[in-house]
């Protein structure tokens, strides 16, 4: 089936349209991964369901497709995506925060692509995360280190490419939350940071049919999963498999932005920088099923400074 009968299906006027079925998304992002798919019906598909809201069977469809077009890659136990882009941020403390989980014996593997913001990039040298872009490397590294990044331009070029339309496109599509539905190391749990909280439900939805066991998503810092410790969190996602949702109220009461001047790096964070790293750990360590999640993430990150100390 061409690209363009899924085009007439998403735009074919009020009262005819309809949503795509999970196998018809699934298709459509197969055919438009293919270097010879017309560029014009990519467009179209994607600001078609940017329009109308893509509903969670097209997101699963959609994010299988994606994954399905990469090579197999070595499982882990926690997926972490790390997509927020275009908006200026300081230090990524969260990266951090995914070192205390390896430390903990869980194998994480973070992937993304930041636009220009190259924060991230650069914040994965302090916090002891090396790159990785091949299934190989990416085995070798989770090894040694129990964690890895993937960078998507990498990992997946047809990927990145269709993400990159928005240069081209002038908006953000679907790619954006197909991309943090990724999990390409088939991992049973993810932790997932959205901008806009109405994406909250729509990726656990999606999650739930994909089969995922464990998942939370928060509106975090500049979209990232990254919590902040003076406001109160709501949290979406699932646990073993069923819909769940909780509150995580505020740890520190001063008001002040999530993310300041990041020009130090990750060296020396301040005790509300603290709360950020061990706040977004235990929110990960919880959707691994971890117990008294925050007195863990605290133990990991006194046995961090100790290790540096010594």
């Amino acid at each position: 089936m061409p690209l363009a009968a899924h085009v007439r299906t998403l735009g074919r006027g009020p009262g005819r349209a309809r949503s795509l079925t999970r196998d018809e998304a699934f298709e459509a992002m197969r055919l438009m991964l293919r270097d010879d798919t017309a560029p014009e019906a990519i467009g179209a598909v994607l600001m078609l369901l940017r329009m109308k809201g893509e509903t969670a069977d097209e997101i699963a469809g959609l994010a299988a497709a994606a994954q399905a077009g990469m090579p197999d890659m070595p499982r882990v136990d926690l997926d972490w995506p790390s997509y927020a882009a275009g908006r200026t941020r300081g230090a990524p403390w969260f990266l951090l925060s995914a070192r205390l989980v390896s430390d903990a014996g869980h194998r994480v593997l973070l992937h993304g692509w930041n636009g220009a913001d190259a924060s991230v990039r650069s914040g994965l040298h302090d916090a002891g995360i090396a790159t990785a872009t091949t299934p190989d490397q990416v085995s070798d590294v989770l090894d040694r280190d129990g964690i890895a990044y993937m960078p998507l331009e990498r990992s997946h070029p047809a990927l990145f490419d269709l993400l990159n339309l928005r240069q081209v496109l002038g908006l953000r599509s679907c790619v954006n939350t197909v991309c943090r539905m990724l999990n390409p190391g088939n991992a049973p749990a993810s932790v997932q940071g959205v901008f806009h909280p109405s994406y909250r439900l729509l990726q656990a939805d999606a999650a739930a049919q994909l089969g995922w066991q464990s998942l939370t998503v928060i509106k975090g810092g500049g979209g990232e999963f990254e919590r902040h410790p003076a406001k109160d969190i709501a949290a979406f996602g699932l646990r073993a498999g069923a819909p769940w949702d909780a509150q995580f109220t505020a740890v520190r009461s001063e008001t002040r932005r999530l993310a300041a001047d990041g020009s130090a790096g990750l060296t020396a964070p301040t005790p509300f920088e603290t709360d950020v790293i061990t706040g977004t750990a235990a929110l990960a360590l919880d959707t691994l099923g971890v117990p008294d999640s925050a007195d863990a993430a605290q133990r990991l990150w006194d046995a961090r400074k100790a290790a540096r100390a010594a």
